[in-house]
């Protein structure tokens, strides 16, 4: 392909804010990878706005506004503002792809919605067929037949070591495979994450199984209006149930959040102000990665898909960067779209979009704030029951806010290094 044409261009400050652009670092990357790199074959949706559902880097750069990172290879890719839903730039969004185990944070989300049918304390007892339908060579937390266990173990076998095992006892228990995957449908249709087609409830490579960047990201900020899940997104280690022996105490053994930029691994950091969320890899997928970070008070959610780097974990390399740029592009750049909320709190921007049944009204999330502020501050555990800035929650019927009473405790922020 032929060298970018340089073209220097005199703007003024407005007319910047209105355009468009491509950070010139990016440019040129671009360029040298484009002959290489796969394109988006169908028109994508346009939820969130416009300018989402154009193909290739979206951002609106203003003055002061940092360059995006060199080097992103990724075929999708988004940064936004957890609190506000505001897009801070994009890559082809709403590009379907295989979502991996990704997909586990609508699966946790959906099924976290009725926690009481799940209660974290109730114990079950596996059986043979629970675990007969488990995807070959997939990742498992190792649940055993015959073994019993609780919700709660079970939630941090799907979080840490994002464990198929643990999402298929989890589904049976929910009433089966099937309607789990129905409900996730259901769900994400509430969530107006239109990209997504559900076929396996732990992201297993299956046929017609897509996600986006943008749904995704969708996933995780509606995850994290929920305190169980902040708990397990954001929990770095945990003793697992082992093996029973006869005459024995119950073994245990010890897991770790496969998510390299909360843990740490050779080649990357933990990264600052972490608080979750979900990574995934499988054959089709390559790698995927959500994450949600803070930094002097933002909060912001990144989602990359498939980086084509050879280089090592470029997964999280690339969302550390694109997170780096987010906090210091904060208040220089214009918005390229938003995080659209729930159907059931759209007032207007959804098209006359109707409440899912089962869905809470706005008056329900008051009542459900209040709740959970009355008890958030006396929970005990200190991991991430709030995101950085405070408890995520629904609080009014047109956007999400944030509640700023509960900093991100020093346990996440303090995340162990190798």
């Amino acid at each position: 392909m032929p060298a970018l044409k340089k073209i220097a261009l005199t703007i003024t400050s407005a007319a910047l804010l209105s355009v468009c652009a491509v950070s010139p670092a990016s440019a040129a990357d671009k360029d040298k990878t484009d002959d290489k790199q796969p394109k988006p074959t169908a028109p994508m949706s346009k939820v969130g706005g416009e300018q989402l559902g154009q193909a290739g880097i979206q951002v609106r750069l203003g003055p002061g506004a940092p360059v995006l990172p060199k080097k992103l290879t990724a075929r999708s890719w988004i940064v936004a503002d957890a609190e506000s839903g505001q897009v801070l730039a994009a890559n082809n969004s709403h590009w379907r792809l295989p979502p991996a185990s990704t997909l586990k944070m609508l699966f946790a989300d959906t099924l976290l919605t009725q926690p009481e049918l799940l209660p974290k304390s109730k114990e079950h007892k596996v059986t043979g067929p629970e675990l007969a339908d488990v995807g070959e060579g997939s990742s498992l937390v190792g649940i055993k037949e015959d073994h019993t266990y609780s919700v709660h173990d079970l939630w941090l076998g799907v979080f840490l070591r994002s464990g198929n095992d643990s999402v298929h006892v989890l589904s049976s228990m929910y009433g089966g495979v099937p309607k789990a995957v129905a409900a996730m449908q259901k769900h994400a249709e509430e969530l107006q994450a239109l990209d997504t087609t559900v076929v396996s409830p732990d992201g297993y490579d299956s046929p017609k199984q897509v996600s986006s960047a943008y749904d995704l990201t969708l996933f995780a900020r509606s995850g994290l209006q929920k305190p169980d899940f902040r708990e397990y997104a954001a929990t770095a280690s945990s003793s697992f149930p082992g093996e029973k022996k006869k005459g024995k105490k119950r073994e245990t053994f010890e897991i770790q959040n496969t998510n390299r930029l909360m843990t740490g691994d050779i080649g990357v950091d933990p990264y600052r102000g972490i608080a979750g969320v979900k990574n995934g890899y499988t054959t089709h997928a390559g790698n995927t990665f959500t994450g949600v970070a803070e930094r002097d008070g933002r909060v912001l959610l990144v989602t990359v898909m498939n980086p084509s780097s050879d280089e090592s974990h470029a997964v999280y390399k690339e969302a550390a960067n694109l997170l780096d740029w987010g906090f210091a592009a904060s208040g220089k750049v214009t918005p390229i779209g938003e995080l659209v909320p729930p159907k059931s709190v759209d007032t207007g921007a959804g098209k006359g979009a109707q409440p899912a049944s089962g869905a809470n009204t706005a008056e329900q999330d008051k009542k459900n704030a209040k709740a959970v502020a009355a008890g958030a501050g006396s929970s005990g555990v200190g991991i991430a029951l709030a995101i950085v800035g405070g408890l995520l929650l629904m609080l009014s019927a047109a956007v999400f806010l944030v509640n700023r009473r509960w900093p991100l405790p020093d346990l996440v922020r303090r995340l162990p290094r190798r």
